[in-house]
């Protein structure tokens, strides 16, 4: 079987190792893995698993930075028959509890102390207000290599329509949910992604998403090995750590938040690293700044830069632009919906609707959460407001929460934040609406400046009058050295709102 034809995830690991064999699979510092090797390891953990009870459908969660291990272990447990639920390294106890809780996870594998967090004892400590009957097991990455020499056979068969994973929802707009999401939606949307981002076979994939991240994981983990790609996992983001890494492996493909490749672009040291192997850029935000794409085209000379659209529920992506797309286009537009996927807007609320095979089989445990996100018809109700151009290309404006009324106006952050993001001293912006006694609500403007850069709320109120409309110009700014964003990328708004 061709890695590309594969529809399960154990078949594509397997079919993986023997087309790709001596090619490098991961490279983790010291620890590089072959194709070979990998399928090799993933074998061990799945009989590791079985020794530990794992079968079909049983649910284990993981709980650990982008690594090698990471890497081992999802592909292990979904090649055991169980299902992969990924939890975010930044969580507390009680957000980690509760996530188990809902899954019913009976084995944990989880890197305990990574970044002195002590993932165990805040489990214990969150056990009285949030109990996790179903966990039986915990398996810390200290204890990996004797976890990994006792094996057993795995009786268990996988399909492609089985459940292989769960994805809770980032909770910013409430409690998470599980997306129920199957091997044959994970295998063929990211075959469709992977060509439209021109991975290759050989390409070298820097992993700075976090893999507890659906785009992390799918648009990364996955859609390298069915390319043939080699996996290069970053655990933390670091400016000059990603810099070094760009040139010590010779990186080609590096997908990322916006914050990525400005903080790239305008770090000081730049232009100490040789960054000519890269070749391909994927991002997607809100607000991507028109600007940057030009940069990263013209200063690091990139042949493919694109966005993307997607959420859990739609296993990560639904739009995608195409590699001849021009930079407006671009940072303008999420692309139009890939192969086999709907997308259209409510004519009522402006809401962007999704319909296809991408679309998961709904929330873990929750028909009522379901039935509110997935209509009747088949189509899910993502709370962003967008609309379609000619070409049924996608610009998202804002979240149907984020909208807020001047006077009587709507007033979509998105907008404002595209053009504050085009002033020369601006990194990165995120645009709030704030009660206003006259008007309802007005915008208020999070700035964070350029390095090295002077100027003051003035200039950025005068930018905004020549290219605003009255009721969409912000009332105030404030500078922050950094956007708050959860592990995701995503800028915490709710958070900004709180100040």
């Amino acid at each position: 079987m061709e890695p590309l034809d594969a529809r399960t995830i154990p078949d594509l690991v397997r079919a993986g190792a023997a087309h790709y064999r001596r090619r490098e699979a991961v490279v983790d510092g010291d620890v590089r893995l072959t194709y070979a090797d990998l399928g090799a390891e993933v074998a061990r953990c799945a009989e590791a698993l079985a020794a530990r009870g794992v079968g079909k459908g049983d649910r284990v969660a993981l709980w650990a930075p982008n690594g090698w291990r990471w890497i081992v272990a999802a592909l292990g447990i979904v090649s055991a028959g169980g299902v992969l639920v990924p939890l975010n390294t930044r969580y507390k106890g009680p957000e980690a509890a509760y996530i188990l809780a809902r899954s019913g996870a009976r084995l944990l594998l989880v890197d305990d102390g990574f970044l002195g967090n002590r993932y165990i004892a805040s489990l214990a400590g969150a056990a009285a207000e949030t109990p996790t009957p179903a966990l039986t097991d915990i398996v810390t990455f200290a204890e990996w290599d004797r976890f990994m020499a006792v094996g057993k056979g795995v009786d268990a068969v996988v399909y492609p329509d089985d459940l292989a994973d769960l994805f809770f929802t980032s909770g910013t707009t409430g409690r998470p949910k599980g997306a129920m999401l199957t091997h044959r939606q994970s295998t063929e949307l990211y075959v469709t992604w992977s060509e439209l981002a021109q991975v290759r076979e050989g390409d070298r994939y820097l992993l700075v998403n976090p893999c507890f991240n659906t785009f992390g994981y799918k648009a990364g983990v996955i859609a390298c090995l069915l390319r043939g790609a080699t996996i290069v996992p970053q655990a933390v983001f670091d400016v000059p750590t990603t810099l070094d890494l760009v040139q010590r492996e010779r990186i080609t493909v590096l997908p990322g938040p916006p914050t990525l490749y400005t903080s790239m672009l305008d770090h000081p040291a730049r232009a100490a690293y040789d960054l000519s192997s890269l070749r391909v850029a994927i991002t997607g935000a809100t607000t991507v700044p028109v600007v940057m794409i030009e940069r990263l085209r013209a200063e690091l000379r990139l042949e493919t830069v694109l966005t993307a659209y997607g959420l859990t529920e739609s296993c990560g992506t639904a739009t995608m632009c195409r590699p001849d797309d021009d930079p407006k286009t671009v940072a303008t537009t999420c692309g139009a919906a890939v192969p086999g996927v709907e997308v259209r807007i409510d004519e009522t609320s402006g809401e962007v609707l999704i319909r296809g095979y991408n679309i998961m089989r709904g929330y873990f445990d929750d028909d009522a959460s379901t039935a509110d996100a997935v209509d009747t018809e088949g189509w899910l109700h993502t709370g962003d407001v967008g609309e379609l151009d000619e070409r049924g290309y996608l610009r998202i404006t804002d979240r149907l929460k984020d909208m807020f009324i001047v006077g009587g106006f709507n007033a979509y952050p998105a907008e404002i934040e595209q053009v504050l993001a085009r002033h020369p001293y601006v990194a990165e912006v995120a645009v709030i609406g704030v009660p206003d006694a006259r008007l309802g609500e007005v915008a208020r403007a999070f700035v964070v400046p350029r390095p090295g850069s002077v100027f003051s709320s003035d200039d950025l109120a005068r930018f905004c009058r020549e290219r605003l409309a009255n009721f969409k110009l912000p009332r105030s700014f404030v500078f922050l050295d950094a956007l708050p964003r959860n592990a995701s990328g995503k800028v915490l708004k709710t958070t900004l709102r709180s100040r």
